[in-house]
């Protein structure tokens, strides 16, 4: 009877844990698969309801037309026909050539489509990443963090950077990480280098994934394989990296005589007047993205309203009149003439003099923070001052509480970062994300303007931050080796 109870219970146990174990991989899967179906809904959804070609995007339309069309890299004009250009690097251009010869010239609504399911890609590789580093639990979180984010997912509505931007830096982080576990020539070495020579030839800041992740490379594959080894696999990456941009900085140096790996900082054509007066004017007030859209965008365009000029704009009486007259006068051409621009450096040297501590630390940290936490809603069809009630309550109530949600985002991001460090998460990726996200802050304190669109390449690091949360420091990550 013994015997015979013994095989029994045993017997019950086995049962129960292959039952057990199929429920557990099935609830897994239809998480994982709920997750990805509400991604898809959420980011068809945007694409359908506010989808956004004007701007930046039809000026990438033009070049990619242009490609297609003239095999030249320039924009149309009315006068010389098509006219090469500097101010814009190929990487994007690029892409929607390809879909134009695919779906059709102008056909943007196949461009966004593809950009749906790019971004839905971005989400696999940030859990993948995250399960590599922590742990499955972890990264079914970070699964559906990343799924219903709509910051990101409103970007694929538009053709712009940022949706392949941030697939680059999902690639490159989740490539690192299968890196991490065979540092040799494989297909992962091959996604690191598209993702980091992508990432530059998408946007100038690009380059700070390679900035990030080369180093961090380096360190891995010295440490498991010897110094030698990875100076060789490094320097073959490095060299397959740099051919675009030598080809791009060839193709510049022919046309424009001028030397020039990326794009120039202010997107202007060669020999083209910069007004750096008026922008160091600009970033001794400006810190709300509303300052962005209806004073920076509007110069060489239209009339400038002093009505929407904030009161930290004037020092004193006497700066208010020379100010106010300063931009009567552009008003009176709508065009910034170098003249004009020495009156706004001089204003700025006496604003900045006057308030050093303000210009160079409280104001760009302000821009920072702007960047961070405000409601992202300059994809919808929301006002830039939100914030007046009486001209629309119900924009102003989504938009709060939009901003609530993004400030959930990056709260949790922020404490799981802490509980990360504090549980010793395994440092050979928390030490990278870190290094990305604080070169990527120190970038955009150098910036006069606030777009928060520059903070979305970090939200997988946020996001991946955001996982720790879930993780339960006793259960071993995926395949996780020994820290080196």
């Amino acid at each position: 009877m013994t015997r015979h109870y013994r095989l029994k219970h045993v017997c019950h146990r086995a049962v129960s844990y292959i039952f057990t174990t199929v429920e557990a991989r099935t609830r897994n899967r239809l998480s994982i698969a709920l997750a990805l179906v509400a991604g898809i809904a959420l980011r068809w959804w945007l694409v359908n309801a506010f989808a956004q070609v004007a701007g930046d995007a039809l000026n990438y339309g033009d070049l990619a037309k242009n490609l297609v069309l003239h095999h030249t890299y320039g924009y149309s004009t009315i006068d010389r026909g098509v006219r090469p250009t500097i101010i814009r690097l190929p990487g994007y251009p690029l892409f929607l050539a390809a879909c134009f010869r695919i779906f059709g010239l102008e056909h943007y609504n196949a461009v966004m489509r593809i950009q749906v399911f790019v971004d839905l890609a971005s989400c696999v590789l940030i859990a993948a990443t995250v399960r590599r580093w922590l742990s499955a639990r972890a990264a079914r979180a970070s699964l559906w963090l990343a799924c219903l984010c709509p910051f990101t997912a409103n970007y694929a509505a538009a053709p712009m950077t940022e949706t392949l931007s941030i697939f680059c830096v999902a690639l490159g982080f989740a490539a690192f990480a299968r890196l991490y576990q065979k540092p040799q020539f494989s297909l992962e070495i091959l996604a690191f280098i598209f993702a980091v020579s992508y990432a530059a030839l998408l946007r100038p800041d690009g380059a700070l994934l390679g900035l990030t992740l080369f180093p961090a490379l380096l360190y891995v594959i010295a440490f498991r394989r010897g110094v030698g080894p990875a100076l060789a696999l490094i320097s073959a990456a490095t060299i397959i990296v740099a051919i675009p941009f030598v080809i791009w900085t060839a193709r510049n140096e022919r046309t424009f005589h001028v030397f020039q790996p990326l794009a120039p900082r202010y997107a202007t054509e060669v020999n083209e007047f910069v007004p750096r007066g008026f922008n160091r004017w600009f970033a001794t007030w400006a810190v709300d993205f509303a300052s962005t859209s209806e004073v920076y965008w509007v110069v060489n365009d239209s009339r400038l309203d002093p009505d929407v000029l904030p009161d930290r704009v004037f020092d004193s009486p006497k700066q208010r009149g020379e100010t106010l007259q300063l931009i009567d006068d552009y008003d009176l051409e709508s065009t910034l003439t170098p003249e004009l621009d020495a009156r706004f450096a001089a204003l700025a040297q006496q604003r900045t003099h006057a308030h050093p501590m303000r210009t160079h630390i409280f104001l760009p940290t302000a821009r920072l923070a702007n960047m961070w936490l405000r409601p992202r809603i300059e994809m919808l069809p929301i006002d830039v001052r939100w914030w007046d009630y009486a001209d629309d309550r119900y924009g102003t109530i989504f938009a709060a509480c939009y901003g609530l949600l993004d400030v959930l985002y990056f709260s949790l991001g922020a404490w799981g970062l802490v509980r990360a460090i504090r549980k010793h998460a395994p440092v050979w990726l928390l030490i990278p994300m870190m290094a990305f996200v604080a070169l990527r802050c120190a970038l955009l304190l150098t910036l006069e303007t606030s777009e928060p669109r520059y903070t979305l390449e970090m939200f997988p690091m946020l996001i991946a931050f955001a996982a720790a949360l879930f993780w339960r420091p006793s259960a071993a990550p995926h395949a996780r080796p020994s820290s080196p």
